[in-house]
């Protein structure tokens, strides 16, 4: 069973491939299903006996998915028996200690972490200064070369392997891991992705209206309002609403009008 999250389509169209080279079922959203909880809080889901559990996700500020890390918190298998518990995660640069903090996460649920690969994939981060998309080489590269992880990826989960047991050992820590994820990652969720963080979006006179922000936004938090996008609390910074506005109506905070965008290519 692979469970995805998603902003811009790089961690959709891995957990596609990998469904599609697995054999799996069409890939389940997380932002989905924690809109569909039950009363006792919980999303609640069976393996088969030998199925692996397949978490696909982006890292924000050197860590997992705001989303993802919810969904674990409520993530619930029945009648576990041991199945394998795979994550892999995309990133435009570097991981930090991701593969750690979802360990940590999967194990508080009583799910071991059999292992983490990362991908590497376009950046689209543009909420800050310092930040941005990648070159269209870089980008065109980095598309090229990740059907190929991708492939060695599901390779490794069909042969049922572990992180260091594999010839597939991709992942890309980076420097200073430690202080980018375990104190500059939870600034992130406190002050940018929090429950109650607000946002610096807003629409110019070019928005026509089309209401694609509002759909894919996975928290609720874009609304359309006499035909325009509203936002209130709750953005957990996926980037999903500015890079697949149509006519680059959205701005965050006066410094993303001579940014690039990016989406995965067909979405």
């Amino acid at each position: 069973m692979i469970f995805y999250f998603s902003g811009t389509g790089n961690s959709l169209w891995v957990a596609k491939r990998l469904s599609k080279a697995l054999g799996h079922a069409e890939p389940v959203s997380v932002a989905d299903e924690l809109r569909r909880i039950g009363p006792d809080g919980l999303c609640c889901y069976a393996l088969g006996c030998e199925e692996p559990l397949v978490l696909v996700f982006p890292v924000h500020s050197w860590g997992p998915a705001v989303m993802m890390l919810r969904f674990v918190r409520r993530l619930e298998v029945k009648d576990y028996v041991g199945q394998k518990v795979y994550a892999v995660c995309t990133c435009g640069d570097t991981c930090g200690l991701t593969d750690r903090m979802i360990g940590e996460a999967l194990g508080r649920r009583g799910l071991p972490l059999t292992a983490c690969w990362s991908v590497q994939m376009p950046n689209n981060y543009i909420l800050m200064k310092g930040f941005g998309v990648d070159s269209d080489e870089l980008r065109d590269a980095k598309l090229e070369a990740a059907p190929a992880q991708v492939d060695g990826i599901a390779e490794a989960i069909s042969a049922g392997s572990a992180a260091g047991s594999c010839a597939h050992r991709h992942y890309v820590t980076g420097t200073q891991p430690w202080m980018k994820s375990r104190i500059v990652n939870p600034l992130f969720r406190r002050f940018m992705a929090g429950p109650g963080s607000r946002t610096k979006f807003h629409v110019s006179d070019a928005c026509i209206g089309c209401g694609l922000c509002e759909r894919v936004c996975p928290t609720g938090t874009v609304t359309m309002s006499g035909g325009r996008p509203v936002w209130g609390r709750g953005c957990v910074q996926c980037t999903a609403c500015i890079n697949r506005c149509p006519v680059r109506a959205i701005d965050w905070d006066g410094i993303t009008q001579s940014q690039g965008r990016y989406h995965y290519p067909g979405l």
